[in-house]
This record gives C-alpha cells, sequence and structure tokens, in this order.
C-alpha cells in the first residue's frame, strides 16, 4: 500500500471516530434535555397535586421564592413570591372562595438550554358549583440550586 492509500485509511478512521464522538454528544444531549424536560414536567405535576389537596404552600413551592418573580395575568403585573401567594390567597382560599380541582393540559415543554425551559399549556379548574374557569399560560423555568424553579408565569 502506497502513502496515499495509508492516508486515505488514516482520514477515513479519523471521520469515523469524529461521526462516533459526534453521534455520543448528541446521544448525550438529548438525554440530557430528555432529564431537563421531565423535571420541569415533575414541578408541574407536584404544583397540580398540591392545588388539588388545597396546599398553597406546596403549591407555591414551584415558584421561584424570590421577590423578582413575575406574574402575569390579564391586565395585572405581580412582582415577586410573597405577593404571588396573597394574589392567589385572595382569589382562591379568601372567605367564601375555593381552589376547586386543577388540571394542565396541552403541556409543551422546551429545553432552552440546561438551566432554562420554557413551558405552555392550558390551565383547568373545575369548581363546587359546575363553573369550568380555564385558560392559557406560557412559563419560564430556571434550574436554581439544582432545581427547577417558574420564574416567569404569563396566565390567561
Amino acid at each position: 500500500m502506497g502513502v496515499h492509500g495509508r492516508s486515505t485509511i488514516a482520514v477515513f478512521v479519523f471521520l469515523l471516530g469524529a461521526a462516533g464522538t459526534a453521534g455520543a454528544q448528541d446521544a448525550a444531549r438529548a438525554t440530557a434535555v430528555a432529564a431537563s424536560a421531565a423535571g420541569v414536567r415533575a414541578v408541574l405535576d407536584k404544583q397540580v397535586e398540591a392545588w388539588n389537596r388545597g396546599d398553597l404552600e406546596g403549591f407555591m413551592a414551584g415558584y421561584w421564592n424570590s421577590p423578582d418573580l413575575v406574574f402575569q395575568s390579564g391586565a395585572t403585573l405581580t412582582r415577586g413570591w410573597q405577593a404571588t401567594r396573597e394574589r392567589y390567597r385572595r382569589r382562591y382560599q379568601a372567605e367564601g372562595k375555593e381552589m376547586g380541582r386543577l388540571r394542565f393540559q396541552d403541556l409543551e415543554v422546551q429545553v432552552l438550554s440546561s438551566d432554562a425551559a420554557f413551558i405552555r399549556g392550558k390551565w383547568h379548574l373545575t369548581m363546587r358549583d359546575g363553573s369550568e374557569p380555564g385558560g392559557l399560560f406560557t412559563l419560564l423555568a430556571r434550574r436554581i440550586g439544582g432545581e427547577w424553579k417558574i420564574v416567569h408565569d404569563h396566565t390567561s
């Protein structure tokens, strides 16, 4: 075999190795994205479970406990975890109010990076009086201290 033949084989072996490495990196990235999406969905599942047992504090655990949390609904902008909790309390736990049974539908989780995800979906409440309020939401979640937290919520 001549020098040209050995060079061709060396290039082929190099490209095969590079393709294998790229394939392994793609597989690792896909696994990381799937794990992140599952982590975000787990936060939302825990929120639904907490809401449906009347546990507002448990529901709020899915939000970033920070004055920088943003919650938008209708024409109202609420900033901060405490203010958001109080808003929920006034709307769903004040005298004569109820929380109802919550469910999320049509969830789409788009992982933006290793520590950020965009979520869209529908929320639906079933109240004791038979009414069924609902709407749409978009969320931005961040991995903070190793945990996924909602840092921005726009609900209509």
